[in-house]
């Protein structure tokens, strides 16, 4: 039985005429597009250099530590490649990764919308993203900053160079972005979902995104006026947060990692919501658990608000508050493991195929899981007292970020790529790519683990001779990480002009998505409003049955 049906006698109130109802290929045509899918496009491309920068000063800090000695770069310049890593891969990468280019292409053919509830003011999250990113070059080509992608004042506001208030200026425009993205999102699932599709018929996809959202609207004005407070500060002298003057820098803390926290939850809640599609399309199964899995998004946006102390255990927070902080934060992983588990089930005993989405989905849960364990480890008060500011943290934080996020994206990618394009990309080298990313990852950050257990600090870029070996292991990963993510936009560009027609469902995928157009038209359902008549992830292992329903 087929998942939607249509309803062609509304289809001319749905889809009135429009300056891009006529589809040109003209770059001003592109560039002014309220179209949420060339939209997702755009952000597509531009994501992907600012990844391509990012990766580039990743590299220049993996030659560096190559050798004890800094004798590559100098102190100041190694600190400033750092931050301009950290800023650009958080600002500008991971944080919108997913939602403004996946999200914004899927989120509204998956519950049945023509488009988002504002597509002009998409248009405009993608413009002042654009700025914000113009602006972070800005800094580059002026010497660049060296204050870490935290901004920690006083240093940021008394002794860094002149490039903080326009880095910060970056930041904050990138966040009214995210802001934008989200309220159009939320405002889409509430009002434009198609007849019959219900909150418990919406795919996983949404409900991460929609809990995505949430924290985009409550937790991106926090850090948006606390970098505006040290801009004013650091312009007009007046005493927030340098203590010279009166301030105080831990308020700074407090306000920042209220939202960078669950910022750490912006960037990983949509992956988690891209693997809940991919897994029990190449298992056949239905998901498991599939109500819990769409409460444990949720539950992770709210406790994610209350857990931004772990990240002061070693300033002047109270060892009771410290208590409190380090129970919730343990609370915290539990809807994580729930997701862990369900997916796992959904595996179980299921008809397995070992496409290049499903690798990803895979890579993604076990290096997740690593990054979400070793969090464990430093949400003990007395771990993180001895791991704090050292390599173990950077290895945390990329297994869950990079191992997690980057994962799941490029799963997602090669998941709806038949769909952007209509095009198949080549599944062996796909393939290949993902197995080289999976283990040039490992090989890049588990040494990492032991230098942070051994006491390496991070933000050196000299270090003593006995961690040179562990060093040597972890620059060698970083190449053939690198390698596996280069070939990505050889195979995927190749696919566009040489690619086999993709057709409509090349993976007999459930979801309203999959039965559109590859790619899908302007105003997504030209045929009539779909009516969703079916439950979500109706898969079934006889594949038989399962052509017949793709056939229908």
């Amino acid at each position: 039985m087929s998942s939607i049906t249509l309803t062609p006698d509304i289809a001319p109130a749905v889809m009135p005429k429009s300056h891009y109802a006529n589809v040109r290929t003209t770059v001003m045509s592109w560039l002014f597009t309220v179209d949420h899918k060339r939209i997702a496009i755009l952000y597509l491309i531009s994501i992907t250099v600012f990844f391509a920068v990012g990766g580039l000063f990743a590299s220049l800090i993996r030659i560096e530590l190559l050798t004890p000695k800094g004798d590559f770069m100098t102190g100041d310049t190694y600190n400033k490649v750092f931050t301009l890593h950290g800023v650009i891969m958080i600002f500008f990468f991971l944080i919108p990764s997913v939602p403004a280019t996946l999200g914004n292409f899927a989120l509204p053919i998956m519950i049945g919308a023509k488009d988002l509830a504002f597509p002009k003011i998409n248009l405009l999250s993608w413009w002042l993203y654009m700025l914000g990113g113009v602006l972070a070059v800005v800094v580059l080509l002026r010497g660049g900053l060296e204050t870490g992608w935290t901004f920690y004042p006083p240093y940021s506001t008394t002794f860094a160079t002149s490039q903080v208030t326009i880095a910060i200026l970056a930041a904050f425009l990138a966040g009214f972005s995210s802001i934008f993205t989200g309220l159009n999102f939320i405002v889409t699932v509430h009002k434009m979902r198609a007849p019959g599709m219900t909150w418990f018929r919406m795919p996983l996809f949404v409900w991460a995104h929609y809990a995505t959202s949430i924290i985009q609207i409550l937790g991106t004005p926090v850090v948006a006026i606390t970098l505006v407070l040290v801009a004013i500060e650091r312009v007009w002298g007046v005493g927030i947060f340098n203590p010279q003057i009166g301030g105080d820098p831990i308020l700074f803390q407090h306000l920042f990692w209220f939202y960078s926290h669950p910022a750490v939850y912006v960037m990983i809640l949509p992956g988690m919501g891209v693997v809940s599609e991919v897994i029990p399309c190449f298992s056949r199964k239905r998901i498991f658990g599939y109500e819990f899995i769409a409460f444990s998004s949720m539950a992770i946006a709210i406790i994610g608000f209350l857990v931004w102390g772990h990240h002061l255990y070693v300033s002047t927070q109270s060892t009771y508050a410290g208590m409190v902080f380090s129970l919730l934060t343990f609370l915290v992983a539990v809807p994580s493991a729930i997701k862990v588990f369900n997916w796992t089930a959904t595996m179980y005993k299921g008809e397995i195929t070992f496409e290049a989405p499903m690798i990803y989905a895979l890579g993604f849960i076990g290096l997740f899981l690593v990054g979400g364990l070793t969090g464990l480890v430093l949400a003990s008060m007395a771990n993180d007292i001895h791991f704090h500011d050292t390599y173990f943290v950077v290895a945390h934080f990329h297994y869950v970020m990079v191992g997690g996020m980057v994962m799941a994206y490029m799963c997602g990618l090669h998941f709806w790529w038949p769909k952007m394009t209509g095009r198949m990309y080549p599944g062996l080298l796909a393939t290949i790519a993902a197995i080289l990313v999976f283990v040039g990852f490992n090989f890049t950050f588990f040494p990492q683990f032991i230098l942070g257990f051994l006491g390496m600090p991070r933000r050196y870029h000299s270090y003593v001779e006995e961690f040179q070996i562990l060093n040597i292991m972890s620059t060698m990963g970083a190449s053939v990480l690198g390698l596996g993510y280069g070939m990505q936009p050889f195979y995927l560009l190749w696919s566009l002009f040489k690619g086999e027609p993709a057709g409509d469902n090349p993976w007999r995928a459930k979801g309203l998505e999959w039965q559109v157009p590859s790619p899908p038209p302007t105003f997504n359902f030209p045929d009539g409003r779909p009516v969703v008549i079916e439950d979500p992830y109706a898969y079934t292992i006889d594949v038989k049955e399962a052509d017949s329903v793709a056939q229908h």
